[in-house]
């Protein structure tokens, strides 16, 4: 079955660790895994069969006469965070933006294959395209508030979507803010333009408005690329809370962060899904020598 529209894979840097060339031994011998590996996080239930929430199959999608991915088989665990990781090009902010249909408006582009969240399609020319973006919720490489007051930002989706009393909607936007570990920062501006924001209070406001419609996914294509440290930090605390609620999915060329924050990881290259599994499997003990190569930094 053929489907909508699609787009590029996203833009960002991979960390290239290389040990230092000090002997003609070393010059010679493959660059050894850099140590952080060993400190990935063990994988939250690894004795636990997690539910299923999204289920890739058979996914194929191109840009013209041009395939970008091909025939990816994967599935997304319950309130865990999945993590996509690859060079620049593979496929993986693709894959991202065909789960919301973030693609559509690509004329060039097409899928075939099935995403089945929860028992529907959501390739069907039959859904509500609109409430498949509350149901699953998008971040973006770079925080993009909408030139309106920090409330407005967090208040638009319900707006849109429910029909609620102004005390309901307050409480809401107070509790997404403080979901997002906003609210402290802002509670006393709520009226203030959001472009005011540092980038990182700006970043954690487009989560606030993402989980204030009620979301059970949330994909987050690099959130943390533009972010100093500081605000990378804050956005990964939050990102360890947010599973406790939501099924995440995240893009990122970091291979630390992807570590750090994911229970699963999928290895992608050139557009085909090469490994996925426990991240504590992925980045210890790889079954795909390329894989290896890939988390070791042998090329990226």
């Amino acid at each position: 079955m053929t489907h909508l529209p699609a787009s590029t894979s996203s833009q960002g840097k991979t960390d290239r660790s290389q040990p230092a060339l000090v002997t003609p031994e070393v010059l010679i011998a493959p660059p050894a895994r850099p140590t952080w590996i060993a400190a990935a996080p063990h994988a939250r239930g690894s004795d636990d069969k997690a539910e299923t929430t999204l289920r890739i199959s058979s996914f194929c999608s191109w840009y013209g006469a041009f395939q970008a991915l091909h025939e990816i088989e994967l599935a997304v665990p319950k309130r865990r965070v999945t993590a996509f990781i690859g060079p620049s090009g593979c496929g993986k902010s693709t894959l991202l933006r065909w789960i919301n249909r973030m693609n559509d408006l690509v004329p060039s582009a097409r899928a075939q294959g099935t995403l089945d969240l929860h028992g529907e399609d959501l390739l069907s020319r039959s859904i509500d395209v609109v409430d498949l973006r509350r149901r699953v919720g998008m971040v973006f490489q770079k925080p993009n508030p909408f030139p309106k007051s920090i409330y407005d930002n967090v208040a638009f989706g319900p707006r849109l979507h429910f029909r609620m009393r102004r005390g309901d909607l307050d409480g809401l936007v107070e509790q997404s803010l403080r979901q997002a570990a906003l609210w402290d920062e802002v509670k006393d501006r709520l009226k203030d333009s959001a472009l005011g924001l540092s980038g990182g209070q700006q970043q954690r406001l487009c989560i606030a408005r993402a989980i204030a419609v009620g979301p059970e996914v949330l994909l987050m294509d690099e959130p943390c690329s533009a972010l100093d440290p500081k605000s990378t930090a804050r956005i990964e605390e939050l990102i360890a809370d947010l599973r406790e609620r939501y099924t995440i999915i995240i893009v990122t060329h970091n291979m630390q962060q992807a570590a750090r924050v994911s229970d699963v990881t999928a290895f992608f290259f050139e557009g085909r899904l090469i490994e996925d599994g426990l991240t504590e499997h992925i980045f210890t003990n790889p079954t795909n020598k390329q894989t290896d190569e890939y988390i070791s930094g042998r090329f990226g």
